[in-house]
């Protein structure tokens, strides 16, 4: 039987070590006089669920305390629905090294749970409804924090849409304003893309939807439509046809919440 696919195997080690180090320098960029006080006696801290949700982020929160010199024991897994209060980890080493990875160690994996655990949230609501799309995150993370937000996703069950502006051409509303047209800016993305990146289009409507498919859009994002549209009527279908060599994915964006996708 196959073991379960490990997460962690996609984050580049030099990418890890170099987060960690970019997160210690910003909250230690001097002296660490609460370091000094404590000095170097061995301790073992231990990590607390205190709120239910989804465990995220463990690999960053190694690659933290492996840069200050201590050591993790996971008690549960990546992944794994934990409940409080009950202990996580166990980190071991000289107690001012502890204490300098403490907090930054801390926001990371609290934010990657928080965020898995909205992800898993949203991906039993989707199946709950009967979608049988993809739940995806989009571009929106916090500057600096988006290897781990996109990483929690992934361990909430949801998908990554695009990582980067390269990993897909998308053109969004203003691009084909500025570009003078849906087609235009199709045709110029296509120009320099070539053939191994998609195309996705923002559409505001029907008719700029049907224009996309045309051009050869290969996946048809619908901006701010109420989550009630009726995407099973004739023209609809014809978008549909357009799509003969990919999947078509509907995106109800911006104001999305659980009760929608229960809709």
């Amino acid at each position: 039987m196959a073991s379960q696919p490990n997460l962690s195997h996609l984050l580049p080690a030099a990418r890890l070590r170099q987060l960690a180090c970019d997160w210690l320098r910003e909250d230690a960029p001097a002296f660490d006089y609460g370091g000094y006080a404590v000095g170097d006696r061995q301790e073992c801290a231990v990590l607390l669920c205190k709120s239910p949700g989804v465990l995220a982020g463990f690999p960053f929160f190694e690659a933290i305390f492996a840069e200050v010199g201590c050591s993790v024991e996971w008690l549960q897994s990546e992944g794994a629905w934990a409940e409080p209060i009950s202990r996580v980890a166990e980190v071991r080493g000289p107690a001012k090294d502890i204490l300098l990875g403490e907090r930054v160690a801390l926001n990371c994996i609290g934010r990657c749970s928080g965020i898995a655990t909205s992800a898993a949230k949203a991906c039993q609501a989707a199946r709950e409804s009967g979608w049988h799309g993809e739940v995806a995150g989009t571009r929106k993370t916090t500057p600096g924090f988006r290897l781990p937000e996109k990483y929690a996703l992934l361990v909430g069950g949801a998908s990554c849409h695009r990582y980067d502006l390269g990993s897909l051409i998308m053109l969004k509303d203003n691009h084909v304003w500025a570009s003078g047209g849906i087609t235009q800016a199709i045709r110029s993305a296509r120009r320099v893309g070539g053939f191994a990146l998609k195309v996705e289009v923002e559409c505001r409507s029907l008719e700029e939807a049907l224009e996309a498919g045309e051009c050869g859009a290969d996946i048809i994002m619908l901006d701010n439509f109420a989550p009630q549209v009726n995407l099973a009527g004739p023209r609809w279908g014809q978008v549909l046809k357009l799509k003969l060599l990919s999947v078509s994915f509907y995106c109800f964006v911006n104001g999305l919440t659980f009760e929608f996708l229960e809709l």
